[in-house]
């Protein structure tokens, strides 16, 4: 899933937002960058199952062999 971040704003002024597609605590990073760009303090912050998630990473390793 690719990684998005969802911002909802409300009548009333409430800000909501959501991370979609970041697993793991990588999430929570999101949280002072939103605070900064909407000038807001966080005041709840609420884990999705994707908090819980541990993010897959692929990783290829090339190995090169030379003669002298």
């Amino acid at each position: 899933m690719e990684e998005k971040l969802q911002i909802r704003i409300f009548p009333d002024g409430r800000i909501e937002a959501e991370t979609l597609g970041i697993k793991g605590e990588k999430c929570t990073d999101y949280i002072l960058i939103l605070e900064n760009i909407l000038n807001a303090q966080a005041v709840q912050a609420e884990y999705t199952k994707e908090f819980y998630e541990t993010e897959q990473v692929n990783l290829e390793q090339t190995q090169q062999n030379t003669l002298k």
